[in-house]
């Protein structure tokens, strides 16, 4: 898909608010990984810039993910273990870094290697009530994440979205703890800023052509600086901890010193091979996910072309590693943020990756000008358009074969993380049409003890038990007609029951007929 430039008036607008919201995840992601905040930023411009560029996804967004966090932490932490040999009081981060970079690179090879092969095809195995359910799961967290940061409580690290933290605390808690102690300036803002995205949305500024070029996520973020700036020397004054906190270099010599390179001659560590495969699985999984859900959301119902997916995010973990980046994926928080800010096309998410490089390497003092109040009220909208309610409406009107896996994945990734949500949901979902095809492998006419039984188009090995059971109640003296006329396939197990079934009615004065 290549680089069109007929939608600028709403992909450069969009893709300043998806930048805007990108920054503080990207330095987050990295706080919550261990890695330099520096490591995250660089993810995040190699996401839109090269994965934008390669990338079949019209709206999609790539750069560091909350879901790898824990990975990244534990496979460095067991970088250290393995060349630390019991030594205490030596920093082994760096050497460990340079070894988890490797593995980075080694990932993206890996993710080269199975859009080749075809692999982009598992994201389609995952049903409609999972991947919706992993949508308002997403926005649930975002939602409950970002209530703190509105309301000034900036102690939870932004990017860092598990229930449980380090410190004890969790999300709850850590929501009551901001409603205890607000910031009056911080809310101020978030007031503020919520009020002119709920204004924009509204029909009477829609109508308006410039209300269309000029989106209500940047007039939120213009009006947080104005007010960070109008409440400098007051009351209400922000401190460093209610701002984005972007790392600032003071010569072109320290901005390259932010940049790390992998050590290439740890290759023969079997350790990082490990950790390379393991990142290669999840950051795939993760990225076919998130496609899926992406393409959801898209109102023009585009299809994104997977095998080309993990190309492009193979070839951008393999840039990340190689200059300090850590592991890149496809991300739904920001894909959702492009989509929802009127994303046309890609050049959206490239032009937000041109923008965190240049800002950050150029001008990182009026970053951190940026109120997170300001970012947490967008977000907010965000979240709650992921988590409508009524989503959960139309999902409990569907059935409780589409219910129960849609509740059980939003709660999982509620409490535990996004990939246990959506396998667990798989699970239950598969569960649901098992017990399906356990009930419906035929339909039965009685009349007293006459039996009548149309066997289904397709008949599986799955249905084995219920076919069973059925013929078991089957009293004596009875006529019972098997109809497989309609049948295209029925599974040697269920032939063999069936046979089994005749040679009982023999000696249980039970007429059998079968039609084929």
């Amino acid at each position: 898909m290549s680089l069109k430039f007929n939608n600028l008036k709403s992909d450069i607008p969009a893709g300043i608010v998806v930048f805007l919201v990108a920054v503080p995840l990207c330095l987050g992601i990295a706080a919550v990984s261990g890695v330099p905040p520096f490591s995250g930023l660089i993810a995040g411009f190699i996401g839109g810039i090269i994965v934008g560029l390669l990338s079949g996804s019209k709206l999609g967004v790539s750069g560091p993910a909350a879901g790898l966090a824990v990975i990244v932490y534990d496979s460095i932490d067991e970088l250290k273990d393995s060349i630390s040999n019991g030594v205490e009081n030596v920093d082994f981060f760096p050497e460990a870094f340079k070894m988890f970079l490797l593995a980075v690179v080694l990932a993206g090879v890996f993710q080269i290697i199975l859009g080749f092969l075809k692999g982009g095809i598992i994201g389609y195995y995952f049903p409609s009530s999972v991947i919706k359910g992993m949508l308002t799961g997403i926005g649930l967290t975002i939602f409950l994440k970002e209530l703190p940061h509105v309301l000034g409580y900036d102690k939870d690290i932004e990017g860092d979205f598990s229930f449980f933290q380090v410190d004890g605390e969790n999300t709850f808690s850590v929501i009551l703890n901001a409603f205890g102690n607000p910031d009056l300036g911080a809310t101020i803002i978030a007031v503020v800023g919520l009020l002119i995205l709920i204004l924009w949305e509204q029909n009477f500024i829609r109508k308006h052509y410039i209300f269309n070029i000029i989106q209500g996520p940047l007039v939120a973020i213009i009006a947080g600086v104005s007010l960070v700036i109008a409440f400098q020397g007051g009351r209400f004054e922000m401190i460093a901890e209610h701002l984005v906190n972007v790392p600032v270099a003071n010569s072109s010599s320290e901005f390259i010193s932010f940049f790390n390179f992998p050590d290439f001659s740890s290759l023969n560590n079997v350790l990082i091979w490990k950790t390379a495969v393991v990142i290669a699985i999840v950051a795939s999984l993760e990225t076919l996910l998130c496609v899926e859900a992406t393409d959801k959301l898209d109102p023009e119902k585009n299809v994104t072309p997977t095998n080309q997916e993990l190309k492009a995010q193979g070839v951008g973990n393999i840039i990340s590693g190689l200059i300090g980046g850590i592991p890149i994926t496809q991300v739904i928080v920001r894909s959702s943020a492009n989509i929802q800010s009127g994303g046309k096309s890609k050049l959206s998410a490239v032009f937000h990756g041109f923008m965190i490089l240049g800002f950050v390497g150029f001008i990182p003092q009026l970053l951190n000008l940026i109120p997170r109040a300001s970012l947490a009220a967008i977000l907010l909208i965000v979240g709650y358009k992921l988590a409508k309610p009524s989503t959960f409406k139309q999902m409990w009107n569907a059935g409780m074969n589409q219910f129960l896996p849609f509740i059980i994945t939003i709660l999982l990734i509620l409490f535990k993380d996004l990939l246990w949500g959506v396998s667990i949901g798989l699970v239950v979902a598969i569960f649901e049409i098992l017990y399906i095809n356990y009930k419906k492998p035929y339909h039965i006419d009685v009349n007293d003890k006459d039996y009548h039984i149309e066997l289904a188009e397709e008949v599986s090995f799955l249905n084995k038990a219920r076919i069973l059971e059925t013929l078991n109640q089957i009293p004596d003296g009875s006529k019972v007609v098997i109809d497989s006329t309609k049948s295209t396939y029925i599974h040697p197990d269920v032939n063999e029951i069936i046979d089994d079934f005749i040679t009982h009615a023999t000696f249980s004065d039970i007429f059998v007929e079968i039609k084929k």
